[in-house]
């Protein structure tokens, strides 16, 4: 059975090399999740596609991927809205929660492992907090706990500046009582929304403690791999790295991933500045798997200039790709010879997908192995060719995500279909063409092979 190899590589943020990986052992990956107080967006959607691809290349490699992907339920936007709207903090972010889910479900993200909730683990945060009390590395004052940047001489290593050139124009917490600009909270004293009794008053934990504390109850003092979009690695991510080494005193990450943005006129896609488009409506707009094959079309390092033409260039691949999944869905390959041509496209797939994850060249190979499909389809040669063919692409398409709509169509849909079909018998095939045209409307395109027709679910994008 052919097979993905066993190892992969990836890019450091914070070495500027490489890290190796080989399975079999477990992978242990964390991943900033959502700050749920809104929709998601597709600038989300870009990152979250990236670690399902990575998850799914390791998975099929051959290792035992425990994958943790976080929600942030506790923080002042989730609060600020929750009051505006009347209703409870966590009320909002339960329900914002559930939103993403959907959201992650209809792009067909595979479900980490776990997916903790912040305020699940404030205990945890609290021990971290009082070891760093202890250690030098905190400090106490009547507006709550606050982490000296000064006790961590490496800060700033993941972002590869000084900390007066990573001050300079970020946005900083204002505390007179603070014995640092840079130093940041780990514990708020708060008279208002959620609150925690602690040992240095009632409050909230500090937006970085709450990923360091999930890290360590689920994954250990170190793990392989940690990701996020690039607007995380300062402050959010070089944070962690104090807070998180100065408690356990080991590196916390042996490699560090970060996802460019996604940007709309050359500003990122975030909900402060209004530009966002939500996945729900993308996804309704031009499908999943188009959708999911634009979002990955630029190397997940690189930024990406969200565009319709680049749309309308994903839809085309998909549109490949598809057509060589019903193919083989419909006459599926029983010969027992090799393939050449599966193999060596295979090969130059797991190779792409090895070497710091290229995506965009890993989509190229499966576009080219979905023509091969399509040809031997086109000549009545793909039943007869080699099941290498079939356990190629299948294995290809699921490391990518895609997804073929699952059952049977819709009852109108098979009433036209049978339509259509009486009418052809009848030889009426204008009106049988008519036919054929609505249900293409509909996202349903026929194929006939010889005296058999199939149905196919297909993706209509609109592109105006």
């Amino acid at each position: 059975m052919l097979r993905l190899s066993p190892r992969f590589s990836v890019s450091d943020t914070l070495s500027g090399g490489r890290v190796e990986f080989v399975a079999p052992r477990e992978l242990t990956m964390y991943v900033c999740g959502l700050t749920v107080y809104d929709f998601a967006h597709i600038g989300h959607a870009r990152t979250l596609l990236t670690f399902d691809v990575l998850y799914r290349s390791a998975d099929a490699r051959g290792f035992a991927v425990k994958y943790v992907q976080n929600f942030t339920d506790v923080d002042d936007k989730i609060i600020d809205r929750a009051a505006r709207e009347g209703i409870e903090p966590l009320e909002l972010a339960e329900r914002f929660i559930a939103e993403a889910l959907r959201d992650f479900d209809a792009l067909n993200l595979r479900r980490p492992a776990v997916m903790p909730r912040a305020t699940q683990h404030v205990g945890a945060m609290q021990r971290i907090i009082s070891r760093l009390i202890e250690s030098g590395h905190a400090y106490v004052v009547p507006s709550g706990v606050y982490f000296s940047v000064s006790t961590f001489p490496e800060y700033g290593k993941l972002s590869k500046r000084r900390v007066d050139q990573l001050l300079a124009g970020a946005r900083v917490e204002p505390d007179p009582h603070k014995r640092d600009p840079a130093d940041f909270a780990l514990w708020k004293v708060q008279g208002s929304g959620p609150l925690w009794d602690s040992p240095w008053g009632r409050g909230r934990p500090g937006w970085h403690i709450e990923c360091s504390a999930m890290i360590n109850e689920h994954l250990g003092d170190t793990i392989d791999i940690h990701g996020g979009g690039a607007d995380l690695i300062f402050p959010h991510h070089e944070n962690e790295i104090a807070q998180s080494e100065s408690y356990t005193g080991k590196p916390l990450a042996r490699a560090w991933m970060h996802v460019g943005m996604l940007n709309i006129g050359s500003e990122k896609m975030a909900k402060s500045l209004g530009n966002i488009i939500r996945i729900r409506d993308a996804v309704e707009r031009w499908g999943p798997n188009t959708l999911r094959t634009y979002l990955l079309s630029a190397h997940y390092r690189s930024p990406l200039e969200f565009s319709i033409e680049g749309l309308r260039k994903a839809y085309e691949n998909w549109r490949i790709i598809e057509s060589a999944a019903y193919d083989l869905r419909e006459s599926p390959p029983s010969g027992d010879s090799e393939s050449p041509e599966a193999r060596a496209l295979l090969r130059e797939f797991d190779d792409s997908l090895a070497s710091d994850l290229d995506v965009p060249s890993a989509i190229s190979a499966l576009v080219r192995l979905s023509r091969h499909v399509g040809r031997l389809a086109s000549e009545r040669r793909l039943e007869g060719a080699s099941r290498e063919v079939a356990e190629a692409f299948w294995l290809m398409f699921g490391v990518l995500g895609y997804r073929l709509p699952e059952g049977p169509p819709p009852d109108d849909v098979l009433r036209l279909v049978s339509e259509r079909a009486r009418l052809r018998s009848e030889g009426r095939f204008g009106e049988a063409d008519a036919l054929r045209a609505r249900l293409r409307s509909m996202g349903y395109e026929l194929v006939d092979v010889g005296d058999r027709t199939y149905v196919r679910a297909v993706e209509r994008p609109r592109f105006d």
